[in-house]
């Protein structure tokens, strides 16, 4: 099916029949995918947090708007970015960089001075605002990965991130919950969504030409 027919095949899953389970292989195919998602200055300044322990799942199903949607999913990603930058952080990833690709460190020094002195003139607000937004470029292309597996998904950011951050103990990873993503399999009897048409703007008012 092409990316069109399986973005048409999904939609946010409102039951997920706890029976079921995404196999590691599929797991793991759509977390490559959203590493492999374009972040701002390839700094990829969050992570995903794999949540499949079910004894978690009930801890953050206290700050959850659809509790039963986390309750029965098969996993939970939680997309978490680093709450500032910081010269340490920019430096590591940019050897990391430079061992991959066999050039001395330091290599691109010009270009690391260059966001060091931009963002050391922003607040930690500001930084956490940047990179929370490079976390749904990563979201976006796991639901499409997720669609052309065919594993139903749910994304969501009606929780409490003060809930989640505390039970996965964030704060001490220097990182923020973002959003969410459920995974599994629809539980088509208890779905209400799922028997309805797809609606989105039509594409002549979606689109604006100039």
């Amino acid at each position: 099916m092409s990316l069109i027919e399986n973005l048409n095949w999904r939609h946010a899953v409102k039951a997920y029949d706890p029976t079921k389970k995404v196999s590691q292989e599929d797991l793991t195919t759509i977390l490559e995918s959203a590493r492999l998602a374009p972040t701002s200055s390839g700094l990829q300044p969050f992570r995903i947090i794999v949540v499949e322990n079910q004894e978690l799942k009930e801890k953050m199903v206290a700050g959850a708007l659809n509790p039963e949607v986390m309750r029965d999913s098969s996993h939970v990603l939680v997309f978490a970015a680093w709450d500032s930058y910081s010269n340490e952080k920019i430096d590591k990833v940019y050897d990391y960089h430079t061992d991959v690709r066999d050039l001395p460190r330091g290599r691109f020094g010009s270009y690391t001075d260059k966001i060091k002195e931009m963002y050391g003139a922003q607040t930690a607000e500001e930084h956490f605002a940047h990179t929370a937004r490079q976390t749904y470029i990563a979201l976006g292309i796991a639901l499409a990965q997720a669609a052309e597996l065919k594993i139903d998904s749910t994304p969501a950011e009606g929780f409490s991130n003060a809930v989640v951050d505390e039970v996965l103990g964030l704060k001490e990873l220097g990182l923020k919950s973002v959003s969410l993503l459920y995974l599994g399999y629809r539980d088509e009897a208890n779905d209400w969504l799922s028997s309805m048409k797809k609606v989105r703007i039509p594409m002549d008012e979606f689109i604006i030409k100039k």
